[in-house]
């Protein structure tokens, strides 16, 4: 017994110094710099034109890649967990591909499509579209090293679940949307939430494939973390670290949620197996 509990406690002091160090003494220093100089000078910091639209690109971005990651996720999910097909494992396996691709290179991947010496580069300047190095470009890296989060978190749980419910209620004539809004959706709301909450904060945290496509000009195609890169490199401390403590306090928000969300998703699973 005593054996046991000097490993336990041996495990819990290691994990805690190791949470210290590289999570709690970085999140506090980030949060300290930015405040260095006092607090009007953390809110001047924000006074800047570039720092309010790389904000502004930010949320924009966000406000289009999650949204349009949702309705995807939810139909490839509800598609591998609801219906046998032939390329079932394929399509899997592409959603994780994300995973499995280091951001700078999906970035490079666009780049050769859409820029102006890629294959549809050409096509592109003919007809005045701009992808690469603009917000089209933005979004689609966004969208790319985001689309495996909502439908990762939604296929267990809609494979727990089963078709029990929604083959009950297509027999008494419900329809397919009908059945999919008032028995499927609301059975995998928390997990939805969850892949939600991951997904948004990865958008608007993303930072080696929006690096490549942006081009990082300021005041138009810098993101919020792009723009600490520029004002980090340029010395300017104080602003810089004023931005990440917006990424840092997303990341405080984040976890609470994702706590909170972890909960009510363990509830609703199992609720599902008891029912």
């Amino acid at each position: 017994m005593r054996e046991g509990f000097a490993v336990r406690a041996l495990l819990i002091l290691l994990a805690l110094a190791f949470l210290v160090l590289f999570l709690f003494l970085p999140l506090v220093s980030v949060f300290a710099e930015a405040f260095k100089r006092g607090f009007d000078a953390y809110l001047a910091a924000f006074d800047d034109p570039d720092a309010m639209a790389a904000i502004r690109l930010t949320l924009i971005v966000a406000a289009i890649a999650v949204p349009f990651n949702v309705v995807v996720g939810i139909a490839a999910a509800w598609a591998i967990a609801k219906f046998d097909f032939k390329g079932k494992n394929l399509l899997t396996s592409l959603i994780d591909l994300p995973f499995s691709v280091s951001p700078v290179i999906a970035g490079l991947i666009y780049v050769l499509l859409f820029g102006a010496q890629g294959y549809f580069g050409t096509w592109l300047k003919a007809h005045d579209i701009e992808i690469i190095f603009a917000v089209p470009g933005i979004v689609l890296a966004t969208v790319f090293v985001t689309f495996p989060f909502v439908a990762r978190e939604l296929i267990p749980h809609l494979q727990a679940l089963g078709k029990d419910d929604e083959e009950a209620a297509l027999t008494l004539g419900a329809s397919g949307w009908r059945t999919f809004f008032k028995i499927t959706l609301p059975n995998v709301k928390w997990s939805l939430l969850y892949g939600v909450l991951l997904c948004n904060a990865r958008a608007m945290g993303e930072f080696g494939a929006v690096s490549v496509v942006s081009g990082r000009i300021r005041g138009l195609t810098t993101t919020i973390p792009t723009q600490i890169e520029i004002l980090y490199n340029e010395y300017n401390g104080v602003a810089a670290f004023a931005l990440a403590s917006l990424l840092a306090a997303l990341a405080l928000i984040t976890l609470v949620l994702k706590t909170f969300l972890e909960w009510r998703y363990a509830d609703s699973i199992a609720a599902s197996r008891h029912s």
